[in-house]
């Protein structure tokens, strides 16, 4: 059943949707989670839905553009409409068959096409992403925005929907995989556990694994199960501890660094099959190495790290010696940081590698590269309501500075009602319950039982 929304044909209703779009808590659900009122508070020619889903095992995407194409194509228009975009364009892989088949037929007659990917990593760095759909080439260092383009994640459009009748974000969908019983793809509240999440896929004997939170190449190894999925969260992966792609991930800082000065051998690879290099960006890893190991090159060498995006192709796939470059540019970014030391500007003459073309990295080769073949297995959609009864929500879970608790310990809320606003000065986003229940603490997270026996009192939305 088609939704009804009242598309901005004046300047008050467009801030009006603008205002539902932050009220509601949408940020970017594939990425960092930037604001999503922010970003569509903008002028653009062209709204880019990022389908790639280029992470290997990771699911969560091709499936809603396949089993929600109509939510999809209407939060598009939406954007479209709020951003004055003449062009909407769903960029997704060519083995989508059943997404694309949804979509197309959703965007008949409509000033939106589809644009089909090669199988390759990374199709969803926005960078590439954007290069590939529309031939516009963003500057280094810059936004998508800079080259007239606003790209989402698919999600994001789904949750834009949503905003528009008044329904906040309170769940987010991801794909667990890798050493379960049955990989699924499921939608659970905002502040579930990570344990409570792997159990629902059969996973309850964590001995001799280890947890990734996102994708293969670029997620981060979980320390904790208890900690909660946020709204960015789109994948957990299972993977006994002694699993080849684990290493560089647990490799402790110091010893990334003594590695990188014994044995890198200056072979280049990890520069000519960096994504960002081979879009004319000044960024030359095998460079950034040298510097490291022998001091030569000094600040501006250093400063190449700020254009990393940390895809990790240098570390899992081109580096010869098992070094990881991307970990060193990591530990730059975050030392020049710290000594006020801002990135290069944009270069002037910026221009693609002719070689592009020719060196993405085939998501198969990848799979194998990494030893996932095992894991590279169907994850069905699972559209339930799981019986969660204790959540943590992270006051900070997106790009800006941590929300505001508008709530107290021992007052009652429902699912959807704003536990937390964004600071009033400063980038930030709303949060809300995601399940129906007592606050009963608040730390750095929002903690809210569904269990009896607590003190309560009403809640107040004034409070």
């Amino acid at each position: 059943m088609r939704r009804k929304i009242n598309w901005p044909r004046c300047p008050s209703m467009r801030e009006e949707l603008i205002q539902k779009i932050k009220k509601a808590g949408v940020v970017g659900a594939g990425g960092a989670g930037f604001p999503t009122h922010v970003k569509v508070n903008s002028k653009a020619r062209t709204v880019l839905v990022n389908g790639a889903e280029c992470e290997p095992l990771l699911r969560v995407d091709q499936q809603l553009m396949a089993g929600q194409a109509p939510k999809v194509v209407m939060g598009l228009e939406l954007v479209m409409s709020v951003t004055g975009a003449k062009e909407g364009i769903i960029s997704l892989k060519h083995k989508y068959h059943d997404a694309i088949s949804a979509l197309e037929k959703e965007i008949s007659g409509k000033p939106i096409r589809i644009h089909i990917l090669d199988d390759f990593y990374p199709a969803g760095d926005e960078h590439v992403t954007v290069y590939e759909s529309t031939g516009r080439l963003v500057p280094q260092g810059s936004i998508p925005l800079k080259v007239d383009c606003v790209v989402h994640n698919v999600e994001t459009l789904l949750n834009i929907v949503d905003a528009v009748a008044d329904q906040p974000v309170t769940d987010t969908y991801l794909t667990i995989t890798g050493e379960v019983n049955q990989p699924l793809t499921l939608r659970l509240p905002i502040g579930t556990s990570i344990s409570e999440a792997l159990a629902i896929a059969g996973y309850h004997d964590s001995e001799g694994m280890q947890v990734i939170e996102g994708g293969p190449m670029m997620g981060k190894i979980v320390a904790d199960l208890h900690q909660p999925i946020t709204k960015t969260t789109k994948g957990l992966i299972v993977l006994p501890r002694e699993h080849p792609l684990l290493r560089l991930k647990t490799l402790p800082a110091d010893k990334v660094l003594r590695q990188s000065r014994a044995s890198c051998v200056q072979c280049r690879f990890c520069t000519d099959l960096c994504p960002r290099y081979l879009l004319g960006h000044r960024l030359e890893p095998h460079k950034i190495m040298r510097m490291v190991n022998y001091g030569q090159g000094q600040e501006e060498t250093m400063k190449m790290a700020f254009a990393c995006s940390e895809c990790g192709v240098c570390e899992q796939y081109a580096c010869i010696m098992g070094l990881s470059p991307r970990a060193v540019n990591a530990l730059l970014k975050k030392e020049l940081t710290r000594l006020g030391i801002k990135p290069s500007p944009s270069p002037a003459d910026q221009a693609v590698d002719p070689l592009q073309p020719h060196r993405k990295i085939p998501v198969k080769r990848l799979i194998s590269r990494l030893a996932l073949q095992d894991y590279d297995r169907n994850a069905p959609l699972q559209e339930k309501d799981y019986p969660i009864d204790r959540v943590a929500i992270k006051l900070c879970q997106h790009v800006g500075a941590p929300s505001v608790p508008i709530v107290k310990a021992g007052q009652r809320v429902k699912k959807g009602d704003p536990i937390a606003s964004p600071p009033a000065k400063g980038l930030g986003s709303y949060l809300h319950a995601s399940i129906d229940g007592v606050v009963q603490e608040i730390t750095d997270s929002i903690l809210i039982s569904a269990r009896e026996g607590s003190e309560t009192q009403p809640w107040n939305p004034s409070v």
